[in-house]
Order: structure tokens, then C-alpha cells, then sequence
């Protein structure tokens, strides 16, 4: 069976309906709490951490007031709730002293007041408040070491909660006795939510000997006085069961898998088949591209595991090991591997973007792969495996004027991947 529906014009809908799926004006209000007998005080950090705290604004007619730090250019205007803008992934001095702030604000909160935590991917490094002997320029120097050496998620947090005053617990245990009661949306493989912006309000089960083993995992060395923290390991984050974490409690509001089913439902409308590979796919971007190129390559010449028209569909985040000096995320980086894996097969295209709406530090969130990629690459002199090499998927498909552009979305539910097989 041949579709006959614009196979341009569906990646990008289901697309957007993975967006729209996770942002915060559906996904807060059902899960707010009910007003305290004392003061409410949100506080919160990530790329959405703007727009959540405007729909508790929108939801809560008692008392309210507090602070939330945001990426820049994701501000959103808050009446009772302050936004703050810093830099990400790697960390400044905005974001230190938004996250000072934020922990002289909830010091001395009695039992009966509400702590509203709202938490979405980024905050880890929007919400940086060295541990006492480290600088700012300590944790910007590790962030862009483990930024560059193909670390996932959980190893990066991980270091991160142990050069933290803040991350790893130590938000929530400065709130106590308050109740704590965390909103979150995930961005990262698996939904924990102590991975989750490094988890300012859950318990870490992670150490420092794990952060020192993550470190000599990719031979960081640098720079020495994070290594000797590490080494001293003087005071550890707080860990399940700490009496100071009692009253928190936390509540995934949205997550990769239902942005995945939503965009399957746009793919069942269309008469296309969808098949959700998984919410949590790891690995070198490259890698999984191959993969992906695989099972499309199966179903275009197979029908298998299903017949065309159909669209493979995946979630979570894909690693990079930086080695040339090019432009570019994750997301082109997996399509610009995976063109050259399909070499034009006949009938398979592809996007690929974050939720965030920003690919890695550029302006697109992502990308589309057609057929005719290659072919239409080499007409216009753009070497394919040469920016492949150099991790320049950025400037390929900016030549081809196949990046996709949606500017913040003010959501992140980590990366989105559709591979569109039409039939032949």
C-alpha cells in the first residue's frame, strides 16, 4: 500500500503533537496541591521551568510567590513568581545566583508551609551552585569536558549532584520541615526523577566514588580542584530514607513515552502505521542511527516488523563525541548518519528534533531526511560523510534548507525521532 498523504507535512505534525502533548498549561494543573495552612513558595529550574510556574499562576487563587530560573530566551511574564534567565548547558553567574537565592528563600519554612518545586530538563545546569571550595568556573570547565567526551545524562548528573551546594537532594533538605511537593517533566532516559536536573528535591542513591569513577571512565583530569572535592568527599548528598527528605514528594507530569503515543495517534489518522521503538534509546548518535537504518531498510524491502506505510518512532537521548569543529546537536548528527546509512533508499524519510526546540546550543531543533538527501547534497557540492566527520550536520542540512526551526518551545521532553516508511 502507498500513502498519499505529504511526507514532509506528517513528520512535522507529529512532531508538533509530541511538543504539544508536554506542554505545561495541560500537564500542570492536574497534579497542583491544595493551599497550605502557611505560605506556598514555588521555586524551580529547566527550559519549561517559565511556563510552568505561569500555569500554577493560572490555577492557584491563594498566596503565592517565589522564583524559577529559565534558559535564555524562555522567559514567559509571571506576576507572583519571579523568572529568572541563565545560561545552558554550561553554566554562568546568572544561574549561580539565581540558585543562591533560591536556597536563601526556603531556609526557616515551618510545617506548615508548601514548598512547589517545578522541574524540567536543563535545570541541572541552570540551577548551579558550586559546592563550598569550588568557583563557577570550576563547574563551566567540567560541564564542557563532560560535554564533549560522550557521557550520557546519568553519569553527567551524577558528577554534577557532587560539586552541587544545591543539586542531589540538598534543595528539598533545605526546605524541611516544609512540605515539598515536586512537578516534573522529564527529559531523560527512563523518567528518574534523581536524574532529572540532577534532582534538587529527591534523594540521591549515587556517590562520590561514582562520581570519581565517571571521571576516570573518560580520562577527565581537569580541573584539579574538582578532582580533589571529589577525592575528598567530605559531605555526601542526601541519600532514600534521610528524615530531612520525609514530607517531598514528587509527581512526573509529562514524559517521552506520551509525546511518543501522541504522535502515533496523528500517524494512525493518517492511515500510517506506527511503531514506538522506545521512549529511552542511549548510545552514540551515530549508532543509533545505524540501527534505525536497519529496521527501516527491513521494512522497505521486507515489510517487516510491519508493512508500509509506516513510521518508526523513538524517544531519549543520543551521545556525541565531539572530534572535528563543526556545528551541530545530537539530532543532526543522528540524521546526517543516518542519510548516509539509507544512501537514498527509495521511500524512507526522517526528522529528527529535541522537544526544546534547540538542537545542542544552535538555533534549529533538528532536522529532515528525504530520499533524495544525498543526491541533492552532491548537486550542491555538500560533502556528506566529510560533515559527518567533522560533527557538522548543521551546515549540511543549513545548505540543503532542511533544518527544522521551531524556536524555544518552553517544553522539553528530551529528542524525537520519526523514520516514515511510504512504501515503494
Amino acid at each position: 500500500m502507498t500513502m498519499h498523504i505529504d511526507p514532509r507535512s506528517l513528520l512535522h505534525a507529529m512532531f508538533d503533537a509530541a511538543i504539544a502533548r508536554a506542554m505545561p498549561d495541560k500537564c500542570v494543573p492536574p497534579f497542583l496541591p491544595s493551599p497550605p495552612q502557611g505560605r506556598t513558595l514555588v521555586v524551580g529550574a529547566g527550559k519549561a521551568a517559565a511556563t510552568m510556574a505561569q500555569a500554577v499562576e493560572a490555577h492557584w487563587d491563594a498566596d503565592l510567590s517565589g522564583l524559577v530560573v529559565t534558559r535564555y530566551g524562555h522567559h514567559v511574564a509571571c506576576k507572583r513568581i519571579e523568572v529568572v534567565e541563565a545560561a545552558h548547558p554550561v553554566p554562568d553567574l546568572a544561574g549561580r545566583e539565581a540558585a543562591e537565592r533560591m536556597l536563601a528563600m526556603v531556609q526557616g519554612l515551618s510545617a506548615d508551609d508548601l514548598v512547589l518545586c517545578l522541574i524540567s530538563g536543563g535545570g541541572s545546569a541552570l540551577l548551579t551552585l558550586p559546592a563550598p571550595g569550588l568557583t563557577l568556573q570550576d563547574k563551566q570547565a567540567i560541564n564542557r569536558a563532560l560535554l564533549r567526551s560522550g557521557a550520557n545524562i546519568s553519569e553527567m548528573n551524577c558528577v554534577r549532584k557532587h560539586l552541587s551546594a544545591i543539586k542531589g537532594g540538598r534543595l528539598a533538605a533545605a526546605c524541611h520541615p516544609a512540605r515539598v511537593v515536586t512537578l516534573t517533566i522529564s527529559d531523560v532516559p527512563g523518567d528518574d526523577p534523581a536524574v532529572i536536573a540532577s534532582g534538587p528535591t529527591v534523594p540521591d542513591s549515587t556517590t562520590f566514588a561514582d562520581a570519581r569513577a565517571i571521571l576516570r571512565k573518560y580520562a577527565i583530569t581537569e580541573p584539579q580542584a574538582v578532582i580533589a572535592h571529589l577525592e575528598a568527599a567530605r559531605e555526601e548528598t542526601p541519600k532514600p530514607g534521610d528524615v530531612h527528605l520525609a514530607r517531598c514528594e514528587t509527581h512526573l507530569i509529562a514524559a517521552p513515552q506520551q509525546s511518543l503515543e501522541a504522535a502515533a495517534e496523528v500517524a494512525l489518522r493518517a492511515g500510517v502505521t506506527p511503531l514506538i521503538l522506545g521512549d529511552s534509546l542511549e548510545g552514540e548518535a551515530r549508532d543509533v542511527a545505524l540501527v534505525h537504518a536497519g529496521i527501516a531498510r527491513q521494512v522497505a524491502r521486507r515489510g517487516q516488523p510491519a508493512a508500509a506505510p509506516c513510521v518508526l518512532l523513538s524517544g531519549g537521548e543520543t551521545t556525541v563525541t565531539v572530534r572535528g569543529n563543526g556545528r551541530g546537536g545530537r539530532n543532526v548528527e543522528f540524521l546526517l548518519a543516518l542519510a548516509v546509512a539509507l544512501d537514498g533508499e527509495s521511500g524512507v524519510y526522517a526528522l529528527a528534533g529535541d522537544t526544546d526546540g534547540v538542537d545542542g546550543t544552535e538555533d534549529n531543533a533538528g532536522a529532515v531526511v528525504t530520499p533524495d538527501t544525498l543526491a541533492r547534497a552532491a548537486a550542491a557540492g555538500v560533502d556528506a560523510k566529510a560533515h559527518l566527520a567533522d560533527n557538522d550536520g548543521y551546515s549540511f542540512f543549513s545548505a540543503l534548507g532542511d533544518l527544522v526551526k521551531t524556536g524555544p518551545t518552553l517544553t522539553n521532553v528530551n529528542d524525537f525521532r520519526a523514520l516514515l516508511i511510504t512504501g515503494r
